[in-house]
């Protein structure tokens, strides 16, 4: 009886991890395919087992006290999208936010080659020990990891040609702005009303970043006080249900209380969706059209006694307008199997809440007329007067930016 060599074997698990990348629909250019079978993902998550290192999901590698992940090695399949949303040449200097385990950093690493450079930081000292050490362990020692607050980039190291978040981001730093050189690329997963999609940014001679790719999302959150955007409260007496919101909006809680218990309109739009067609672009729709967009949970208790039933009841996209609320849902339809379906649809509670409703239903119809329609993105410095933002542009106004969304 023979076996397998673990190096051996971690070889033909990273060939078949770059087969569960394809089996996920991405299909990673020649040199991004390159970094992926060279680098040993397995030895940046230790603790992890060998098919677990290899196979299309998260590892977490640090959990806050409430079980909630604070630092973690991104998808396989993420990370390749991302790397060539990127687009790292020979050379490049590349600014990192989020050190994770060091995996992405030795990726860039190798992408950029020996002439290349790469920083990585992270504001917790014992993620960037541990990325310092796997770093170190493989070979990556020129990588440069530094502790500190991710907003501040890492100016005495810069400009740079290439910029990635790898932590989810409220918003995007002037500092990081600054420091990303005419021409270069910027790829975040940026957070507004609720919903988090990783943008592909290029920075044009007049400051402006617009994106080429935009696509839906999971990251840990960054932390630092210009990260701390969105706010939170129950909208209900015993904390069943939860409504998030972004600083910018003029969202009252206190007029909010109670509404679910008020008389509720139940709209369904007619628009159907099976077991694998994605819907998140409604939320989309919403978010580029809607001011009062933003996000809505409710726990178990709420949605088996019929007191809120979002669609998706641990984050799903809702309306709000002074004292009234509608949110995002869904029936299903009397089918078996593989042949069920859903129909969408809203719920609405309070004085506006018919209005809302039907705003909400718009938009699903919207969508349904064209689903892979995304909206043209272009995220401003702060200052930017409204005469420079395109005609018609749906605009968010954050701390350090102001994200224009044209449909």
């Amino acid at each position: 009886m023979t076996t397998t060599a673990p190096d051996e074997l971690a070889d033909r698990l990273r060939d078949r991890m770059l087969d569960l990348i394809r089996d996920a629909g991405r299909t990673p250019s020649p040199r991004v395919t390159d970094a992926l079978r060279t680098i040993p993902r397995h030895r940046y998550v230790p603790d992890a087992p060998l098919e677990n290192a290899y196979a299309d999901e998260a590892v977490i590698t640090k959990r806050a006290a409430g079980g909630e992940s604070l630092s973690c090695a991104s998808m396989p399949s993420l990370v390749a999208a991302m790397l060539d949303w990127l687009d790292v040449q020979p050379g490049h200097r590349i600014l990192e936010i989020g050190a994770g385990t060091g995996y992405n950093a030795a990726l860039l690493a190798h992408l950029a080659g020996p002439g290349g450079q790469v920083v990585t930081i992270d504001i917790d000292p014992e993620v960037t020990a541990q990325a310092r050490r796997a770093l170190d362990a493989t070979g990556h020692e020129r990588v440069r990891v530094i502790t500190r607050d991710g907003s501040l980039g890492a100016p005495e190291h810069g400009p740079y040609d290439r910029i990635v978040f790898t932590v989810g981001a409220w918003d995007i730093p002037r500092a990081i702005q600054d420091q990303l050189a005419p021409g270069g690329r910027l790829v975040v997963p940026l957070r507004w009303r609720g919903t988090t999609r990783c943008l592909a940014l290029v920075k044009e001679e007049d400051g402006r970043l617009r994106a080429d790719s935009a696509e839906l999302c999971g990251f840990v959150p960054m932390l630092g006080p210009d990260q701390d955007g969105e706010r939170s409260a129950p909208i209900d007496a015993d904390g069943r249900a939860t409504l998030y919101w972004d600083t910018d909006q003029a969202i009252d809680p206190q007029s909010l209380a109670g509404v679910l218990e008020r008389p509720r309109t139940t709209t369904w739009s007619g628009v159907v969706v099976g077991p694998m067609e994605p819907f998140d672009g409604v939320w989309l729709r919403l978010a580029g059209t809607e001011p009062g967009t933003c996000r809505i949970a409710a726990d178990p208790a709420a949605v088996g006694g019929g007191l809120c039933t979002p669609a998706i009841p641990a984050r799903s996209p809702a309306l709000v307008e002074g004292d009234s609320l509608a949110y995002f849902a869904l029936t299903p339809l009397d089918r078996d199997g593989d042949d069920r379906r859903w129909e969408l649809g809203a719920i609405g509670h309070g004085p506006a809440g018919p209005d809302l409703v039907d705003r909400l239903c718009e938009q699903i119809h919207a969508w349904n007329a064209d689903r892979d329609a995304t909206p043209a993105v272009a995220v401003h410095p702060a200052d930017t007067p409204d005469e420079e933002i395109a005609t018609g542009a749906f605009v968010i106004t954050k701390r350090s930016t102001r994200l224009a969304l044209t449909w």
